[in-house]
Protein backbone atom coordinates (compact mmCIF):
# COMPACT_ATOMS: atom_id res chain seq x y z
CA UNK A 1 0.00 0.00 0.00
CA UNK A 2 1.60 3.34 -1.04
CA UNK A 3 1.04 6.39 1.13
CA UNK A 4 -1.03 9.09 -0.74
CA UNK A 5 1.01 11.91 -1.69
CA UNK A 6 -1.57 14.25 0.10
CA UNK A 7 -1.33 12.39 3.15
CA UNK A 8 2.29 14.19 3.74
CA UNK A 9 3.74 17.11 4.03
CA UNK A 10 6.93 15.92 2.67
CA UNK A 11 8.37 18.77 -0.23
CA UNK A 12 8.68 17.69 -3.61
CA UNK A 13 12.20 17.89 -4.20
CA UNK A 14 14.33 20.51 -6.76
CA UNK A 15 13.50 20.39 -10.30
CA UNK A 16 16.36 21.22 -12.22
CA UNK A 17 14.05 21.41 -15.61
CA UNK A 18 12.86 24.06 -17.38
CA UNK A 19 9.51 22.97 -19.28
CA UNK A 20 6.71 23.78 -17.23
CA UNK A 21 3.47 23.08 -19.36
CA UNK A 22 0.32 24.41 -18.22
CA UNK A 23 1.74 27.84 -16.44
CA UNK A 24 0.49 30.63 -14.38
CA UNK A 25 1.60 34.00 -14.61
CA UNK A 26 4.10 35.26 -12.12
CA UNK A 27 2.41 39.01 -12.41
CA UNK A 28 1.65 40.16 -9.25
CA UNK A 29 -1.44 41.78 -10.23
CA UNK A 30 -4.01 41.28 -7.15
CA UNK A 31 -5.72 43.17 -4.55
CA UNK A 32 -5.02 42.72 -1.37
CA UNK A 33 -6.86 42.85 2.00
CA UNK A 34 -6.22 45.66 4.01
CA UNK A 35 -7.66 45.61 7.33
CA UNK A 36 -10.26 49.21 7.69
CA UNK A 37 -9.16 52.05 10.00
CA UNK A 38 -11.58 50.98 12.75
CA UNK A 39 -10.91 54.56 14.35
CA UNK A 40 -12.58 56.39 11.32
CA UNK A 41 -16.06 57.01 12.23
CA UNK A 42 -17.77 55.85 8.93
CA UNK A 43 -15.73 52.84 8.51
CA UNK A 44 -16.79 51.83 12.20
CA UNK A 45 -20.39 52.79 11.06
CA UNK A 46 -20.17 50.44 7.98
CA UNK A 47 -19.09 47.53 10.21
CA UNK A 48 -21.91 48.02 12.86
CA UNK A 49 -24.37 47.59 10.07
CA UNK A 50 -22.74 44.66 8.47
CA UNK A 51 -22.59 43.14 12.28
CA UNK A 52 -25.83 43.67 12.74
CA UNK A 53 -27.12 42.12 9.43
CA UNK A 54 -25.25 39.05 10.02
CA UNK A 55 -26.97 38.47 13.67
CA UNK A 56 -29.41 35.94 12.10
CA UNK A 57 -27.34 34.24 9.57
CA UNK A 58 -24.04 33.94 11.80
CA UNK A 59 -23.64 35.11 15.36
CA UNK A 60 -21.25 33.61 16.33
CA UNK A 61 -19.32 35.63 13.60
CA UNK A 62 -20.77 38.97 14.12
CA UNK A 63 -20.08 38.51 17.98
CA UNK A 64 -16.14 38.07 16.75
CA UNK A 65 -16.16 41.03 14.70
CA UNK A 66 -18.14 42.96 17.63
CA UNK A 67 -15.62 42.16 20.00
CA UNK A 68 -12.86 43.41 16.89
CA UNK A 69 -14.24 46.83 16.64
CA UNK A 70 -15.09 46.48 20.86
CA UNK A 71 -18.79 47.52 19.77
CA UNK A 72 -21.30 47.20 22.94
CA UNK A 73 -24.72 47.27 20.98
CA UNK A 74 -23.37 44.63 18.65
CA UNK A 75 -21.44 42.62 20.98
CA UNK A 76 -24.83 42.24 23.39
CA UNK A 77 -26.86 41.84 20.42
CA UNK A 78 -25.05 38.91 19.07
CA UNK A 79 -24.73 37.55 22.63
CA UNK A 80 -28.10 37.44 23.12
CA UNK A 81 -28.62 35.68 19.44
CA UNK A 82 -25.62 32.63 20.87
CA UNK A 83 -28.02 32.36 24.21
CA UNK A 84 -31.33 32.08 22.16
CA UNK A 85 -29.52 29.18 20.25
CA UNK A 86 -27.54 28.04 22.70
CA UNK A 87 -30.61 27.00 24.67
CA UNK A 88 -33.27 26.02 21.69
CA UNK A 89 -30.37 23.45 20.76
CA UNK A 90 -29.77 22.00 24.15
CA UNK A 91 -33.67 22.14 24.34
CA UNK A 92 -34.19 20.07 20.86
CA UNK A 93 -30.80 17.68 22.81
CA UNK A 94 -28.64 18.89 20.14
CA UNK A 95 -25.95 18.67 21.70
CA UNK A 96 -23.18 18.80 18.90
CA UNK A 97 -24.58 22.52 18.13
CA UNK A 98 -25.02 23.62 22.20
CA UNK A 99 -21.15 22.25 22.61
CA UNK A 100 -20.06 24.91 19.51
CA UNK A 101 -22.47 27.81 21.42
CA UNK A 102 -21.45 27.23 24.28
CA UNK A 103 -17.85 27.30 23.96
CA UNK A 104 -18.29 30.75 21.55
CA UNK A 105 -19.56 32.23 24.78
CA UNK A 106 -16.89 31.07 26.93
CA UNK A 107 -13.79 32.28 24.54
CA UNK A 108 -15.93 35.66 24.73
CA UNK A 109 -15.93 35.48 28.30
CA UNK A 110 -19.78 36.18 28.52
CA UNK A 111 -20.83 36.56 32.37
CA UNK A 112 -23.84 34.67 32.05
CA UNK A 113 -22.38 31.28 31.58
CA UNK A 114 -23.98 29.77 35.58
CA UNK A 115 -27.66 31.33 33.59
CA UNK A 116 -27.41 28.93 31.37
CA UNK A 117 -29.07 25.61 33.12
CA UNK A 118 -25.71 23.56 32.33
CA UNK A 119 -22.59 23.41 33.54
CA UNK A 120 -19.24 22.85 31.02
CA UNK A 121 -18.88 19.34 32.80
CA UNK A 122 -22.28 18.09 32.07
CA UNK A 123 -22.53 19.27 28.37
CA UNK A 124 -19.05 17.97 27.70
CA UNK A 125 -20.63 14.88 29.29
CA UNK A 126 -24.10 15.25 26.67
CA UNK A 127 -21.67 15.96 24.34
CA UNK A 128 -19.82 12.35 24.69
CA UNK A 129 -22.51 10.48 25.62
CA UNK A 130 -24.19 7.95 22.86
CA UNK A 131 -21.38 8.64 20.78
CA UNK A 132 -20.10 5.03 19.80
CA UNK A 133 -16.60 3.88 21.20
CA UNK A 134 -16.29 6.61 23.96
CA UNK A 135 -16.72 4.16 26.70
CA UNK A 136 -16.59 5.03 30.24
CA UNK A 137 -12.86 5.11 31.93
CA UNK A 138 -14.28 2.68 34.44
CA UNK A 139 -15.32 0.57 31.40
CA UNK A 140 -11.74 1.27 29.81
CA UNK A 141 -9.62 0.71 33.06
CA UNK A 142 -11.44 -2.87 33.38
CA UNK A 143 -9.97 -4.50 30.73
CA UNK A 144 -6.28 -3.76 32.15
CA UNK A 145 -5.85 -6.58 33.44
CA UNK A 146 -6.14 -8.80 30.46
CA UNK A 147 -3.04 -11.15 31.20
CA UNK A 148 -0.58 -12.39 28.06
CA UNK A 149 -2.03 -16.27 28.34
CA UNK A 150 -5.74 -15.12 28.42
CA UNK A 151 -4.56 -12.93 24.82
CA UNK A 152 -3.77 -16.51 23.13
CA UNK A 153 -6.95 -17.67 24.84
CA UNK A 154 -9.07 -14.70 23.35
CA UNK A 155 -7.73 -14.16 19.98
CA UNK A 156 -10.14 -15.37 18.07
CA UNK A 157 -12.53 -12.65 20.18
CA UNK A 158 -9.95 -10.03 18.84
CA UNK A 159 -10.22 -11.42 15.09
CA UNK A 160 -14.06 -11.63 14.94
CA UNK A 161 -14.07 -7.99 15.93
CA UNK A 162 -12.68 -6.78 12.97
CA UNK A 163 -14.46 -7.19 9.44
CA UNK A 164 -12.87 -6.98 5.60
CA UNK A 165 -14.31 -3.40 4.05
CA UNK A 166 -15.78 -4.27 0.36
CA UNK A 167 -16.10 -1.46 -1.83
CA UNK A 168 -18.12 -2.82 -5.17
CA UNK A 169 -16.85 -0.13 -8.02
CA UNK A 170 -18.58 -2.32 -11.08
CA UNK A 171 -16.78 -3.50 -13.93
CA UNK A 172 -13.61 -1.73 -14.85
CA UNK A 173 -12.59 -2.04 -18.57
CA UNK A 174 -8.94 -2.14 -20.15
CA UNK A 175 -8.03 -3.22 -23.09
CA UNK A 176 -11.22 -4.46 -24.08
CA UNK A 177 -11.59 -6.59 -21.34
CA UNK A 178 -13.39 -6.04 -18.11
CA UNK A 179 -12.20 -6.41 -14.72
CA UNK A 180 -13.86 -6.47 -11.14
CA UNK A 181 -13.41 -3.36 -10.00
CA UNK A 182 -13.47 -3.36 -5.82
CA UNK A 183 -11.76 -1.58 -3.14
CA UNK A 184 -11.16 -3.70 -0.06
CA UNK A 185 -9.64 -2.43 3.34
CA UNK A 186 -10.38 -3.52 6.92
CA UNK A 187 -12.10 -2.07 9.88
CA UNK A 188 -13.42 -3.05 13.37
CA UNK A 189 -16.47 -3.03 15.77
CA UNK A 190 -16.80 0.01 18.45
CA UNK A 191 -19.83 -0.30 19.61
CA UNK A 192 -22.72 -3.40 19.90
CA UNK A 193 -25.15 -2.28 17.67
CA UNK A 194 -22.59 -2.22 14.40
CA UNK A 195 -20.91 1.22 14.25
CA UNK A 196 -17.25 0.53 12.77
CA UNK A 197 -14.27 2.26 11.54
CA UNK A 198 -11.96 2.43 8.86
CA UNK A 199 -9.50 4.19 6.77
CA UNK A 200 -11.19 7.63 4.86
CA UNK A 201 -9.53 6.44 1.84
CA UNK A 202 -10.83 3.01 1.46
CA UNK A 203 -14.21 4.58 1.37
CA UNK A 204 -13.27 7.76 -0.45
CA UNK A 205 -15.28 7.08 -3.60
CA UNK A 206 -18.67 6.43 -1.41
CA UNK A 207 -18.28 9.86 -0.60
CA UNK A 208 -16.85 11.72 -3.35
CA UNK A 209 -19.30 13.39 -5.33
CA UNK A 210 -17.04 14.40 -8.13
CA UNK A 211 -16.37 10.23 -8.36
CA UNK A 212 -18.61 9.24 -11.46
CA UNK A 213 -18.63 5.56 -11.08
CA UNK A 214 -20.23 3.09 -8.97
CA UNK A 215 -19.29 2.99 -5.23
CA UNK A 216 -21.36 0.37 -2.53
CA UNK A 217 -19.47 -0.43 0.21
CA UNK A 218 -19.86 -3.87 1.98
CA UNK A 219 -18.11 -5.94 4.67
CA UNK A 220 -17.53 -9.10 5.65
CA UNK A 221 -17.56 -10.72 8.76
CA UNK A 222 -14.38 -12.71 9.80
CA UNK A 223 -16.46 -15.76 11.00
CA UNK A 224 -18.31 -15.38 7.69
CA UNK A 225 -16.24 -14.36 4.32
CA UNK A 226 -18.64 -14.94 1.81
CA UNK A 227 -21.49 -12.65 3.12
CA UNK A 228 -21.41 -9.13 1.61
CA UNK A 229 -23.31 -7.13 4.33
CA UNK A 230 -24.36 -3.33 3.46
CA UNK A 231 -23.25 -0.53 5.49
CA UNK A 232 -23.63 3.16 5.65
CA UNK A 233 -21.15 5.35 5.84
CA UNK A 234 -22.10 8.03 8.71
CA UNK A 235 -18.96 10.41 8.55
CA UNK A 236 -15.33 10.96 7.36
CA UNK A 237 -12.13 13.00 7.67
CA UNK A 238 -9.90 13.34 4.96
CA UNK A 239 -7.23 14.82 7.06
CA UNK A 240 -6.92 12.52 9.75
CA UNK A 241 -8.02 9.53 7.04
CA UNK A 242 -10.56 8.23 9.42
CA UNK A 243 -14.13 7.23 8.72
CA UNK A 244 -17.42 5.91 10.95
CA UNK A 245 -19.65 3.43 9.25
CA UNK A 246 -23.14 1.25 10.74
CA UNK A 247 -23.88 -1.92 9.68
CA UNK A 248 -27.69 -3.62 10.91
CA UNK A 249 -25.65 -5.77 13.01
CA UNK A 250 -25.11 -7.15 16.62
CA UNK A 251 -21.64 -6.74 16.66
CA UNK A 252 -19.66 -9.95 17.65
CA UNK A 253 -17.06 -8.56 19.49
CA UNK A 254 -16.62 -4.79 20.20
CA UNK A 255 -13.08 -3.13 20.94
CA UNK A 256 -12.06 -1.25 23.78
CA UNK A 257 -10.61 2.12 23.01
CA UNK A 258 -6.86 2.68 24.55
CA UNK A 259 -5.12 5.66 25.73
CA UNK A 260 -1.44 7.16 24.31
CA UNK A 261 -0.74 7.57 28.24
CA UNK A 262 -0.13 3.26 27.83
CA UNK A 263 1.66 2.88 25.56
CA UNK A 264 5.09 4.10 23.98
CA UNK A 265 8.30 2.89 21.76
CA UNK A 266 9.02 -0.74 22.41
CA UNK A 267 5.93 -1.56 23.14
CA UNK A 268 4.51 -4.80 21.55
CA UNK A 269 1.67 -4.14 19.10
CA UNK A 270 -0.79 -6.53 17.17
CA UNK A 271 -2.22 -5.74 13.70
CA UNK A 272 -5.10 -7.46 12.54
CA UNK A 273 -6.73 -7.01 9.26
CA UNK A 274 -7.08 -8.43 5.61
CA UNK A 275 -4.20 -7.72 3.73
CA UNK A 276 -4.72 -8.73 0.01
CA UNK A 277 -8.11 -9.86 1.08
CA UNK A 278 -6.83 -12.66 3.01
CA UNK A 279 -9.01 -11.85 6.09
CA UNK A 280 -8.47 -13.57 9.63
CA UNK A 281 -4.76 -12.36 9.19
CA UNK A 282 -3.06 -11.11 12.63
CA UNK A 283 0.82 -9.94 12.75
CA UNK A 284 3.07 -8.50 15.73
CA UNK A 285 5.76 -5.74 16.10
CA UNK A 286 6.56 -3.14 18.18
CA UNK A 287 5.86 0.77 18.51
CA UNK A 288 9.03 2.22 16.19
CA UNK A 289 8.00 5.79 16.84
CA UNK A 290 4.86 7.58 17.88
CA UNK A 291 6.23 10.76 16.66
CA UNK A 292 6.16 10.28 12.25
CA UNK A 293 4.84 13.66 10.22
CA UNK A 294 2.78 12.10 7.65
CA UNK A 295 -0.40 14.11 7.61
CA UNK A 296 -0.99 17.99 7.83
CA UNK A 297 -1.83 18.01 11.06
CA UNK A 298 -0.80 15.94 14.15
CA UNK A 299 1.94 12.31 14.44
CA UNK A 300 1.47 9.27 13.67
CA UNK A 301 2.74 5.89 14.96
CA UNK A 302 5.38 4.06 12.77
CA UNK A 303 5.06 0.45 13.68
CA UNK A 304 7.30 -2.68 12.40
CA UNK A 305 4.20 -5.01 12.25
CA UNK A 306 3.93 -6.65 8.91
CA UNK A 307 0.90 -4.58 7.12
CA UNK A 308 0.26 -4.73 2.78
CA UNK A 309 -2.56 -3.55 1.10
CA UNK A 310 -6.11 -4.89 2.91
CA UNK A 311 -4.81 -4.08 6.45
CA UNK A 312 -5.72 -0.39 5.96
CA UNK A 313 -8.70 0.56 8.91
CA UNK A 314 -8.21 -2.61 10.85
CA UNK A 315 -6.87 -1.93 14.25
CA UNK A 316 -3.65 -1.96 15.93
CA UNK A 317 -3.51 -3.52 19.65
CA UNK A 318 -2.03 -3.66 22.82
CA UNK A 319 -0.74 -6.88 24.83
CA UNK A 320 -4.71 -6.23 26.55
CA UNK A 321 -6.71 -5.81 23.73
CA UNK A 322 -7.23 -2.54 23.62
CA UNK A 323 -7.21 -0.59 20.00
CA UNK A 324 -3.94 2.01 20.42
CA UNK A 325 -3.52 2.81 16.63
CA UNK A 326 -5.65 2.01 13.30
CA UNK A 327 -3.30 1.15 10.32
CA UNK A 328 -3.37 3.20 7.56
CA UNK A 329 -0.29 2.85 5.15
CA UNK A 330 2.78 0.93 4.64
CA UNK A 331 5.79 1.54 2.56
CA UNK A 332 5.60 -0.99 -0.47
CA UNK A 333 9.86 -0.48 -0.86
CA UNK A 334 10.51 -0.57 2.38
CA UNK A 335 9.90 -4.04 4.19
CA UNK A 336 8.63 -3.28 8.19
CA UNK A 337 8.13 0.80 7.09
CA UNK A 338 4.68 1.02 8.35
CA UNK A 339 2.43 3.40 10.03
CA UNK A 340 -0.92 3.81 12.04
CA UNK A 341 -3.04 6.81 13.06
CA UNK A 342 -3.08 7.45 16.94
CA UNK A 343 -6.50 6.32 18.75
CA UNK A 344 -6.66 9.59 20.55
CA UNK A 345 -7.07 10.98 17.05
CA UNK A 346 -10.09 9.18 16.14
CA UNK A 347 -11.36 9.72 20.08
CA UNK A 348 -11.11 13.30 19.36
CA UNK A 349 -13.11 12.70 15.85
CA UNK A 350 -15.75 10.30 16.77
CA UNK A 351 -17.97 13.17 17.87
CA UNK A 352 -18.19 15.05 14.84
CA UNK A 353 -18.14 11.56 12.82
CA UNK A 354 -21.23 10.67 14.51
CA UNK A 355 -22.83 13.71 13.89
CA UNK A 356 -22.75 12.77 10.15
CA UNK A 357 -21.02 14.03 6.55
CA UNK A 358 -17.73 15.55 6.28
CA UNK A 359 -15.36 16.53 9.32
CA UNK A 360 -14.14 19.80 8.72
CA UNK A 361 -11.11 21.06 10.63
CA UNK A 362 -10.29 24.63 12.05
CA UNK A 363 -7.88 27.53 11.41
CA UNK A 364 -7.05 30.66 11.64
CA UNK A 365 -5.07 31.25 8.46
CA UNK A 366 -1.30 31.26 10.22
CA UNK A 367 2.00 29.77 8.99
CA UNK A 368 4.86 29.26 11.55
CA UNK A 369 7.24 26.77 13.85
CA UNK A 370 7.84 26.13 17.28
CA UNK A 371 10.26 28.39 18.61
CA UNK A 372 13.00 27.68 20.95
CA UNK A 373 15.11 28.64 23.51
CA UNK A 374 17.92 26.82 23.76
CA UNK A 375 16.66 23.45 23.94
CA UNK A 376 13.07 24.70 25.34
CA UNK A 377 10.08 24.87 23.23
CA UNK A 378 8.71 28.35 24.35
CA UNK A 379 5.61 28.84 22.15
CA UNK A 380 4.96 28.94 18.16
CA UNK A 381 6.20 31.44 16.29
CA UNK A 382 3.97 33.19 13.84
CA UNK A 383 5.79 33.47 10.41
CA UNK A 384 2.82 34.73 7.91
CA UNK A 385 -0.70 35.72 7.99
CA UNK A 386 -2.91 35.05 5.43
CA UNK A 387 -4.35 38.69 4.78
CA UNK A 388 -8.43 38.67 5.59
CA UNK A 389 -7.92 35.84 7.61
CA UNK A 390 -8.76 35.50 10.93
CA UNK A 391 -5.39 35.80 12.43
CA UNK A 392 -4.96 38.87 10.64
CA UNK A 393 -8.70 40.53 11.77
CA UNK A 394 -7.99 39.80 15.30
CA UNK A 395 -4.53 41.69 15.15
CA UNK A 396 -1.96 38.52 15.19
CA UNK A 397 0.86 39.60 13.22
CA UNK A 398 4.10 37.66 11.83
CA UNK A 399 6.26 38.25 14.69
CA UNK A 400 3.70 36.85 17.25
CA UNK A 401 4.14 34.11 19.62
CA UNK A 402 1.34 32.00 20.11
CA UNK A 403 1.16 30.32 23.82
CA UNK A 404 -2.32 29.49 24.88
CA UNK A 405 -5.14 27.97 23.41
CA UNK A 406 -8.58 28.71 25.66
CA UNK A 407 -6.05 29.10 28.32
CA UNK A 408 -4.48 26.05 27.81
CA UNK A 409 -0.70 26.74 27.27
CA UNK A 410 0.73 25.59 23.78
CA UNK A 411 4.61 25.71 23.61
CA UNK A 412 5.11 23.94 20.23
CA UNK A 413 3.05 23.06 17.30
CA UNK A 414 1.93 19.75 17.95
CA UNK A 415 0.33 21.25 20.76
CA UNK A 416 -1.17 24.01 19.23
CA UNK A 417 -2.11 21.58 16.85
CA UNK A 418 -3.84 19.57 18.73
CA UNK A 419 -5.87 22.15 20.44
CA UNK A 420 -7.41 23.12 17.11
CA UNK A 421 -8.38 19.81 16.39
CA UNK A 422 -10.89 20.23 19.50
CA UNK A 423 -12.27 23.25 17.85
CA UNK A 424 -15.74 22.43 15.72
CA UNK A 425 -15.32 25.41 12.62
CA UNK A 426 -16.99 28.35 13.29
CA UNK A 427 -16.53 28.46 16.79
CA UNK A 428 -14.79 31.26 18.81
CA UNK A 429 -11.53 31.19 20.63
CA UNK A 430 -9.25 32.91 23.14
CA UNK A 431 -5.73 33.22 21.50
CA UNK A 432 -3.02 34.26 24.00
CA UNK A 433 0.27 35.50 22.16
CA UNK A 434 3.42 38.00 22.67
CA UNK A 435 2.79 40.36 19.83
CA UNK A 436 5.75 41.80 17.74
CA UNK A 437 6.13 44.00 19.96
CA UNK A 438 6.90 41.63 23.19
CA UNK A 439 3.67 42.52 24.51
CA UNK A 440 1.39 40.07 25.96
CA UNK A 441 -1.46 39.81 24.63
CA UNK A 442 -4.59 37.90 23.60
CA UNK A 443 -8.17 37.75 21.15
CA UNK A 444 -10.82 36.21 20.18
CA UNK A 445 -10.11 34.87 16.79
CA UNK A 446 -13.10 32.83 14.62
CA UNK A 447 -12.03 29.89 13.39
CA UNK A 448 -12.80 29.20 9.69
CA UNK A 449 -13.19 25.66 8.10
CA UNK A 450 -9.47 24.58 7.01
CA UNK A 451 -9.43 24.65 3.12
CA UNK A 452 -8.09 21.10 1.82
CA UNK A 453 -4.95 23.19 0.53
CA UNK A 454 -4.14 26.30 2.37
CA UNK A 455 -1.15 27.24 0.34
CA UNK A 456 -3.40 28.08 -2.66
CA UNK A 457 -6.15 29.99 -0.38
CA UNK A 458 -2.58 31.92 0.39
CA UNK A 459 -1.58 31.82 -3.05
CA UNK A 460 -4.82 33.15 -4.66
CA UNK A 461 -4.82 35.90 -1.81
CA UNK A 462 -2.09 37.27 -1.57
CA UNK A 463 1.16 38.90 -3.09
CA UNK A 464 3.88 36.98 -4.54
CA UNK A 465 6.80 38.47 -2.06
CA UNK A 466 5.00 37.55 0.51
CA UNK A 467 3.01 34.25 -0.59
CA UNK A 468 6.45 32.53 -1.02
CA UNK A 469 7.12 32.81 2.09
CA UNK A 470 4.91 29.78 3.55
CA UNK A 471 4.78 28.48 0.29
CA UNK A 472 8.84 28.12 -0.55
CA UNK A 473 10.55 29.57 2.53
CA UNK A 474 11.81 32.55 1.48
CA UNK A 475 10.16 36.45 1.23
CA UNK A 476 10.47 38.17 -1.23
CA UNK A 477 11.02 42.08 -1.90
CA UNK A 478 10.37 43.75 -4.91
CA UNK A 479 13.74 45.67 -6.58
CA UNK A 480 12.31 46.96 -9.81
CA UNK A 481 9.84 49.12 -10.79
CA UNK A 482 10.37 48.30 -14.36
CA UNK A 483 9.55 44.64 -13.86
CA UNK A 484 7.68 42.56 -11.75
CA UNK A 485 9.08 39.53 -12.06
CA UNK A 486 12.49 40.63 -10.06
CA UNK A 487 12.99 39.56 -6.61
CA UNK A 488 15.57 39.88 -3.72
CA UNK A 489 15.12 37.53 -0.95
CA UNK A 490 14.36 39.37 2.31
CA UNK A 491 14.00 36.56 4.64
CA UNK A 492 14.39 32.88 4.39
CA UNK A 493 13.07 30.20 7.13
CA UNK A 494 15.53 27.72 8.30
CA UNK A 495 15.16 24.17 6.76
CA UNK A 496 12.73 25.23 4.30
CA UNK A 497 12.58 24.69 0.46
CA UNK A 498 14.44 27.93 -0.47
CA UNK A 499 17.40 27.54 2.54
CA UNK A 500 17.74 23.67 1.33
CA UNK A 501 18.06 24.80 -2.04
CA UNK A 502 21.52 26.68 -1.28
CA UNK A 503 19.54 30.38 -1.13
CA UNK A 504 21.29 33.20 0.88
CA UNK A 505 18.87 36.29 1.85
CA UNK A 506 20.22 39.41 -0.49
CA UNK A 507 19.97 36.72 -3.59
CA UNK A 508 18.35 38.07 -6.52
CA UNK A 509 15.47 36.20 -8.05
CA UNK A 510 13.14 36.77 -11.50
CA UNK A 511 9.89 34.59 -11.14
CA UNK A 512 9.39 33.21 -14.73
CA UNK A 513 6.49 30.86 -14.29
CA UNK A 514 4.26 29.43 -12.00
CA UNK A 515 2.43 26.31 -12.23
CA UNK A 516 -0.44 24.42 -10.08
CA UNK A 517 -1.02 20.71 -10.69
CA UNK A 518 -4.39 19.56 -11.97
CA UNK A 519 -5.92 19.13 -8.19
CA UNK A 520 -4.23 22.34 -7.10
CA UNK A 521 -2.16 20.59 -4.42
CA UNK A 522 1.42 21.36 -5.58
CA UNK A 523 2.79 24.27 -6.23
CA UNK A 524 5.96 24.81 -9.03
CA UNK A 525 8.45 27.77 -9.78
CA UNK A 526 10.85 28.40 -12.36
CA UNK A 527 13.12 30.81 -11.15
CA UNK A 528 16.20 32.31 -12.54
CA UNK A 529 19.20 33.75 -9.85
CA UNK A 530 22.51 34.42 -9.23
CA UNK A 531 23.01 32.34 -6.14
CA UNK A 532 25.68 33.72 -3.66
CA UNK A 533 26.66 30.22 -2.06
CA UNK A 534 27.59 29.24 -5.78
CA UNK A 535 29.85 32.13 -6.41
CA UNK A 536 26.98 34.21 -8.20
CA UNK A 537 26.99 31.72 -10.86
CA UNK A 538 23.82 32.46 -13.09
CA UNK A 539 20.67 29.53 -12.54
CA UNK A 540 18.03 28.99 -13.76
CA UNK A 541 16.08 26.05 -11.32
CA UNK A 542 12.50 25.06 -10.32
CA UNK A 543 10.83 24.56 -7.03
CA UNK A 544 7.99 22.55 -5.94
CA UNK A 545 6.02 22.57 -2.69
CA UNK A 546 2.84 20.85 -2.00
CA UNK A 547 0.09 23.41 -0.84
CA UNK A 548 -0.35 21.79 2.27
CA UNK A 549 1.96 21.27 5.36
CA UNK A 550 1.78 20.76 9.42
CA UNK A 551 2.97 24.30 9.73
CA UNK A 552 -0.46 25.54 8.24
CA UNK A 553 -2.88 26.41 11.50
Amino acid sequence: MKIKTKKSYILVGVLMVYALTGCLSSKNEKQVYTKPDYSLEDVRNIEKERILNLVEKNPVQALWRAHIIKDETCINTSTQKIVELFSQAYDEKDYFSAYRYYHSLKAASYQGLSSLGVTENELNHLYFDGVPGLTSVADTMSSIGTTEAEIVKHLSEYINGTVTIWVDQGIKVENGVGYADRVIGSGFFISKDGYLVTNYHVIANVVDSKYEGVAKPYIKLSSDSDTRIPVKVIGWDSVLDLALLKAEIDAPYVFTLGASSTISVGDKIYAIGSPVGLDRTLTSGIVSSMSRKLFTTGNVFQIDAAVNGGNSGGPCIDSHGRVQAIVFAGVTQAQGLNFAIPVEYLKMDLPMLFNGGERQHSWMGAYGHTKKEGSQSIGVDVQYVLPSGAANRSDITAGSLVTAINDVPVTNLDQLQSQLMHVIPETLVKVSYINSNNEVSSGLVYMTKRPKYPGYDIYQRDLISASFLPLFGMKLKAVSTLSSDKYAIEELIKGGIADESGFSENDPIEIHKIKLNEDKSVIYTHVYTKNRKKGYLDIGLSLAAQLDSPYYF
